[in-house]
């Protein structure tokens, strides 16, 4: 598991270093026309702004997933596509609580042009991506999925 590490590493560096930059940005900044644009936005909730204005609870409750996916994957030799998706959702949870627990919210960016969608940022995109292909691992490969107790019972 430790040689994955490297992909929540970049996740988190990744995310903090696109939310500092985008800081420093004075209104939008158009990426894809009609389609994705740089908007700098506060967030002191969670996804879609829900629980606003607790910032430091949040922050708490990710340490808390944080701890209890660790556990998880102690518990579990995973094979390498269950790893990648761990590391993602890793790097992403990181990535907001370091936000909540420093800045009392969520730095998000990245605004979706063509729909209305909610902005969000590098740690959201991770966490989504890392939270599709664990379901996909889990629905379809399951033996990606080893228990460290069975195995050494055997």
């Amino acid at each position: 598991m430790r040689k994955f590490y490297w992909i929540a590493a970049v996740t988190v560096i990744a995310d903090q270093l696109v939310k500092w930059l985008c800081t420093r940005l004075s209104g939008s900044v158009m990426l894809i026309p009609h389609v994705l644009a740089l908007t700098y936005a506060e967030n002191t909730g969670m996804a879609f702004s829900l629980f606003s204005g607790r910032a430091w609870v949040l922050g708490v409750v990710s340490a808390m997933c944080i701890l209890a996916g660790w556990l998880v994957l102690r518990r579990y030799r995973l094979g390498g596509f269950s790893r990648t998706a761990a590391m993602l959702m890793l790097g992403g949870a990181v990535g907001n609580m370091i936000d909540r627990f420093f800045r009392g919210y969520v730095v998000d960016m990245f605004e979706v042009l063509f729909t209305d969608f909610a902005i969000f940022n590098v740690a959201d995109a991770a966490l989504t991506v890392g939270t599709v292909l664990m379901a996909i691992s889990l629905l379809f490969c399951p033996r990606e999925w080893q228990d460290r107790t069975s195995t050494r019972e055997a």
